[in-house]
């Protein structure tokens, strides 16, 4: 099996999206063919949040998505996934109105995954935090759209930033 991918909550809302918007349809066409195409490549795996977060509320292809999810492997959420992600909160790398975001990075750091696949664009794939996290000596955990091509998952100046980062993985 290849690289480890923890697929945080708005993949699987993605695919399921009823979005009409250009953006919306664009996600959905991009994570629908990742998932038909790539999840074979990989060990891909969903988290206890994930589930959680798709489990709220009344939304249309919430069904949809959680059977999409439900016959992935998950990391539990435990008490050490909770005390980094609010020590995440604490330092302010991720919002407290947003406390989830904070969870599943520190799944995907907790669990050393190989990359974390968001459509979050604003807490978790931005690459403005980049400086913030390696403050924090959160470990290299690849942040990836599933829009990234396979070719360039991997961007050498990136993973030299990240390595440079990473202290003990058991920091974050």
């Amino acid at each position: 099996m290849g690289s480890v991918v923890y697929v945080e909550t708005s993949v699987p809302s993605a695919y399921v999206s009823r979005r009409t918007d250009p953006g919306g349809m664009h996600r959905r066409g991009v994570t629908q063919d990742w998932w038909r195409e790539q999840v074979a490549r990989y060990e891909v795996r969903i988290s206890d949040a994930v589930v959680l977060e798709l489990s709220e509320g009344d939304w249309p292809g919430k069904s949809e998505a959680l059977r999409l999810v439900d016959p992935l492997p998950r990391f539990i959420v435990d008490a050490e996934v909770i005390a980094v992600a609010a020590r995440y909160v604490e330092e302010r790398l991720v919002p407290a109105a947003v406390a989830g975001d904070a969870a599943h990075l520190a799944v995907a750091c907790l669990h050393e995954v190989d990359f974390l696949l968001t459509w979050n664009t604003r807490h978790l794939a931005n690459p403005n935090k980049l400086p913030h996290r390696t403050c924090l000596a959160v470990p290299g955990v690849i942040l990836r759209s599933p829009q990234a091509t396979e070719e360039s998952r991997r961007p050498e100046s990136r993973i030299e930033m990240l390595r440079s980062a990473q202290h003990d993985r058991r920091a974050c």
